[in-house]
């Protein structure tokens, strides 16, 4: 089930809220957790019980960790191990254990492994780091163990977040989980930004993402350098506005909910680099590979040698962490090399320049999505070459009007996506929101939603499956 989806909207989500806000205070959790447990098993009944046996395994572990700790520091670090261990295991199992047997076998020339086809469990990919980063909190200190299972396992599997983030740190949410206060003015701007979120989804994403599609239907040997681009960028917007969109709902739902969940974006699209870039496009996950994978692996602590290698490491798991395919690493190692030659030489004069900059990330923004949204890596060349006018063999002849067919279907759309790309929407909502009139747009974007939904239109979440 997903946020943008009429059975969200109209059944699971009201009864919940029904039974959220007749719940005394002090039982919340076990309504939270129970309808969380429900809004996972609707798409997945039997992982549900994966998910459950993740956290209770975990959940002893870090306790048996937390009080041979106690004893003495260190000591719980077996325990730590064994944890994560687990953790990684079951999502290299689920997620990379395919990948991995194909690549042996087209190595060797033969079936040395079987190649599995399983299905990937929903929101494992986001669940899983969050219990790494308790397991590792807990270990140093930065989380006392004094919680119980009914609180770690809302934490995990909290429905506004469990899908596709923002991933938390127990941190974050601990006084929540023990107690919050929910009130008129948390529900009221909660509300908008989650109508926000949805109007990005639904409006704005799932509407720029027929582009993609009808570029793909040309077909990449029929396209000119035009349309490549245009294709490119018309797919930067959707997966912006698909994840931001999404991003906006958990967190209006959270803030509905009682919970101050972390922003995932802070306009990404409006940077002069892609260091700057990458401190705005899904924060947390920047954050978690901070915490967790660079700083302990030394960070720039031991010379300059060893931080450009764990940067390598770093981007590699970023890669693969979205998707068990060569594009996706292609796509990690694509990064690590521009955002070295900026850390070298480029950072200081596209920070400078006014321009430069931003022309700068009009053409590395849509590169780079192209590498992360195509799979088959012979296509992916051949629209590459296409994009910066490298001549194909085998190429058809291009219908040079096809590209102002597309631009003046999708350019009205693309402009209004530009304008949604700068901060200003999410500051006129913050200043206006308590007006009339605003409330009165917020709820006929709703209904236009709605609408829209019930057209049973293209209604994709990219990140679904992460």
């Amino acid at each position: 089930m997903v946020f943008s989806s009429i059975e969200f909207l109209f059944r699971f989500l009201p009864i919940f809220l029904i039974c959220y806000f007749l719940t005394p205070n002090k039982y919340r959790n076990v309504t939270l957790l129970s309808g969380s447990l429900l809004f996972y098993a609707y798409g997945e009944p039997v992982y549900v019980l994966l998910m459950l046996f993740s956290i209770y395994i975990n959940f002893i572990l870090a306790r048996t960790m937390a009080i041979a700790n106690d004893e003495r520091q260190g000591k719980g670090k077996p325990f730590m191990v064994i944890a994560i261990t687990y953790d990684i295991s079951m999502l290299f199992v689920f997620k990379y254990f395919g990948f991995f047997a194909n690549t042996i076998n087209s190595l060797l020339g033969k079936e040395f492994l079987p190649e599995l086809s399983l299905t990937l469990p929903l929101g494992i990919s986001f669940y899983t780091f969050q219990i790494i980063s308790y397991v590792a909190d807990v270990y140093c200190k930065r989380v006392e163990m004094r919680g119980s299972i009914l609180n770690f396992a809302t934490y995990v599997s909290m429905f506004p977040q469990l899908i596709a983030g923002p991933i938390v740190n127990f941190k974050e949410v601990e006084e929540n989980l023990k107690e919050r206060k929910v009130n008129y003015r948390y529900i009221e701007w909660g509300t908008c930004l989650f109508i926000m979120g949805l109007s990005y989804k639904v409006l704005l994403a799932n509407k720029i993402g027929s582009l993609w599609n009808d570029i793909q239907t040309v077909g990449v040997l029929g396209i000119n350098t035009p349309m490549a681009w245009l294709g490119s960028w018309g797919y930067s917007m959707q997966i912006y506005f698909d994840f931001f969109g999404y991003s906006l709902m958990a967190v209006g739902l959270g803030r509905i909910l009682g919970f101050h969940l972390p922003s995932n974006f802070d306009n990404p699209y409006c940077v002069k680099s892609a260091t700057s870039f990458w401190r705005k496009w899904h924060i947390t996950l920047g954050r978690w590979f901070r915490e967790y994978v660079y700083i302990p692996l030394g960070g720039n602590r031991k010379g300059k040698p060893r931080m450009i290698f764990n940067l390598f490491v770093v981007w590699v798991l970023t890669g693969l962490w979205h998707g068990a395919n060569w594009n996706f690493i292609i796509w990690g190692v694509f990064f690590f090399v521009i955002l070295m030659a900026e850390k070298v030489l480029l950072l200081k004069p596209l920070e400078k320049s006014r321009i430069l900059g931003h022309i700068y990330m009009l053409v590395l923004i849509p590169v780079s999505w192209t590498i992360f949204n195509i799979t088959n890596l012979n296509e992916l060349i051949k629209y590459l070459s296409r994009m910066f006018g490298i001549g194909m063999e085998g190429s058809m002849p291009v219908d040079s009007g096809k590209f102002f067919e597309l631009a003046g279907t999708y350019g009205w759309l693309l402009v209004i996506c530009i304008i949604c790309c700068t901060p200003y929407p999410l500051r006129l909502l913050k200043i206006l929101h308590r007006n009339i009139i605003c409330k009165l747009l917020l709820l006929a974007l709703f209904w236009i939603c709605v609408y829209e939904l019930l057209k049973g239109g293209s209604n994709p979440f990219l990140y679904f499956r992460f």
